[in-house]
């Protein structure tokens, strides 16, 4: 399945709902931040994470190796009055200076890297005892519910999509944080409910990887179709609420 979010640039910065202030008020809490904080967002996407940061006083820099998406994110970073510093690369080779950054998040991303390369990446960019923080943001597919209901259709017009029936749980990324040298591990996690309206949700679908990044225009017209019919004859309710759950990983660079 050849995955291309450029091509969702428009959905992506429109429906996909970012990290809760709750993520943000819970890395504060663990005082991972001050003001000033020199921070990089890598697979950095539309920059949810990159500006809820520099909402917070970090001095942000961000990448992803899509333009597009790049493109949307400084849209919204204009429209929320932030200032961020992009970057067009990956995020195993970023080509950005050694110990350039206090603290590296990457937020719904770290399944597309290779994460030994990119946890080796990580660690040359950041000061001794800096920070790296993984965080994802996942629906929950529970029995009998409207996102089960959403993946099955997903999985009906993509077989080649098998990343269904997830938990929100990411425990392999503490394998790759620990091989590349970091330590004083750390996990937290908190569910939380999300609204979408029907509207939202379809667009919401439509930037995931198993659709509008890798289906034709054709196939992803007709799903949405379907997923309109779906929401009203099975889930009326506007808004819907849509269970996600916040997992992330927390790591220090060894002085």
């Amino acid at each position: 399945m050849t995955i291309n979010f450029g091509r969702t640039a428009s959905d992506y910065g429109k429906h996909r709902v970012g990290f809760p202030d709750a993520f943000f008020d819970r890395i504060e809490n663990l005082r991972l931040l001050k003001n000033g904080t020199r921070l990089l967002d890598i697979g950095t996407g539309t920059g949810t994470i990159a500006r809820g940061m520099a909402q917070r006083g970090c001095v942000t820099s961000a990448l992803d190796i899509s333009e597009p998406l790049i493109n949307t994110s400084k849209q919204l970073d204009e429209k929320a009055g932030v200032q961020i510093s992009y970057h067009i690369a990956s995020a195993e080779a970023t080509g950005l200076a050694d110990e350039a950054f206090d603290v590296v998040t990457a937020g719904q991303c770290w399944h597309w890297f290779d994460g030994d390369k990119a946890a080796h990446e990580v660690k040359r960019l950041l000061v001794p005892n800096g920070q790296i923080i993984i965080a994802h943001f996942d629906w929950l597919p529970l029995k009998g519910n409207m996102v089960a209901e959403t993946e099955a259709l997903i999985q009906r017009y993509n077989p080649s999509w098998q990343m269904g029936g997830g938990n929100g749980f990411y425990p392999q990324w503490l394998i790759h944080l620990g091989d590349a040298g970091f330590v004083d591990l750390e996990t937290f996690s908190f569910d939380i409910n999300v609204e979408y309206s029907r509207e939202a949700w379809r667009g919401r679908i439509r930037a995931s990887a198993g659709i509008g990044a890798s289906l034709s225009d054709d196939k992803v017209t007709a799903f949405d179709e379907e997923l309109k019919q779906v929401l009203q004859e099975k889930f009326p309710e506007d808004p819907l609420q849509v269970p996600h759950r916040v997992f992330a990983v927390i790591g220090r660079k060894v002085s």
